[in-house]
């Protein structure tokens, strides 16, 4: 099969195809096409891909199997044969009207976003490994901006205290977060809905916060948490508050695909915290964990700093290009296998989308229907 390695539009930085993961297709008896530059932003020359034995092209659309960070726009579907595979991260939860035009280009669209959260499929969930990176972001963007150090230091002028740093939602990304913020010498507590959360917490010497909130069996809904009950998201929002009072740094990231992100932190809670302290809020692509987030802006009231950044998995272009790859390159390969081809493989039918024409994933189809 001839895999097709667009360049993305920017401001995407990651590519779907690194030179190393290029030698394992290749290997495989399969052609590598990689468009002109695809690699320039992740720091993936032309001439590393070549090395690995690619062929450099102007366009990678053409290809059996486009591996996509992005969904493509209207002239790239265009490009796309009947038929071709198209894996990246396509949104299809959050736009499933473009999957419509998927299945009209008669593509056979498959994402990472549908993907089953079970053992099997650790190898292949790119939504993990770019979490992960963009927890590791979001503690920087807050050391950059808090006007104080993380790590508690003795020095001649007297000792300076550790930085409190309280992380809400702890799945991938704020369990990286407590990791980044632990390293970098924090005082860290976290809080999660989940029962299984707390245990992941204390073990990365984090402390976690009880609250007088139901907790939930993440195993019953895919890993995600569910949306909380009237009673139990104002008991969360008055529970939280104390302790954003005394934090110097607050990270949220609480979202899950295709729903907007609960929210955590009130304007109340913001107005109690001290002046100088910092909110980096990870979901603003979704809404914001907190009510006053606007995505790709800082917003400062009454001295606190509220920072919505988005696209922090692709900061690290090199790292957040690896992983993903490897993880496109793990899913195709599971696709590919003859032995997994049965209609009722949970992998294959987790995360086709659009296949013949037509939209077939039922979670797409059941919000196309509700919206139609």
């Amino acid at each position: 099969m001839n895999i097709g390695a667009p360049r993305q539009p920017s401001p995407e930085t990651r590519v779907g195809i690194t030179p190393e993961i290029a030698e394992r297709y290749l290997d495989d008896g399969h052609r590598v096409q990689v468009e002109h530059g695809a690699g320039e932003a992740a720091g993936l020359p032309d001439e590393a891909f070549r090395e690995a034995g690619c062929e450099m092209v102007g366009s990678a659309w053409e290809a059996d199997a486009v591996v996509t960070v992005g969904p493509p726009g209207e002239a790239e579907l265009s490009r796309m044969a009947p038929g071709a595979w198209l894996l990246g991260l396509l949104s299809p939860l959050d736009e499933p009207h473009a999957m419509r035009a998927l299945a009209g280009a008669k593509v056979t669209a498959i994402a990472f976003e549908t993907l089953p959260r079970t053992t099997r499929a650790q190898s292949m969930d790119a939504l993990s490994s770019q979490a992960t990176l963009a927890g590791y972001e979001m503690v920087l963007e807050a050391a950059s901006r808090l006007p104080r150090i993380f790590p508690m230091m003795v020095t001649a002028a007297g000792t300076i205290r550790p930085a409190t740093v309280v992380v809400l939602g702890c799945g991938v990304a704020g369990l990286q977060a407590i990791a980044t913020a632990r390293r970098l010498g924090a005082v860290v507590r976290g809080y999660d809905v989940r029962a299984s959360a707390g245990e992941q917490v204390r073990s990365l010497g984090a402390s976690f916060i009880d609250l007088d909130v139901t907790q939930q069996d993440s195993a019953a809904s895919g890993g995600y948490a569910r949306p909380l009950s009237e009673g139990d998201g104002s008991r969360l929002l008055e529970g939280l508050e104390p302790h954003l009072a005394t934090a110097d740094v607050v990270i949220t990231a609480a979202a899950i695909p295709g729903r907007p992100a609960p929210t955590l932190i009130s304007a109340e809670a913001v107005a109690g915290m001290q002046p100088g302290s910092v909110i980096v809020d990870g979901a603003a692509e979704r809404g914001g964990n907190c009510v006053l987030t606007v995505p790709d802006e800082v917003v400062r009231v009454g001295g606190v700093t509220v920072v919505g950044p988005t696209g922090l998995e692709a900061r690290p272009a090199a790292d957040a290009s690896r992983t993903f790859a490897r993880n496109a390159y793990e899913l195709f390969s599971y696709l590919d296998d003859p032995a997994t081809a049965g209609a009722d493989d949970e992998i294959r039918a987790g995360v086709t989308i659009t296949r013949g024409g037509d939209v077939v994933h039922p979670d797409v189809l059941a919000r196309l229907e509700a919206t139609p």
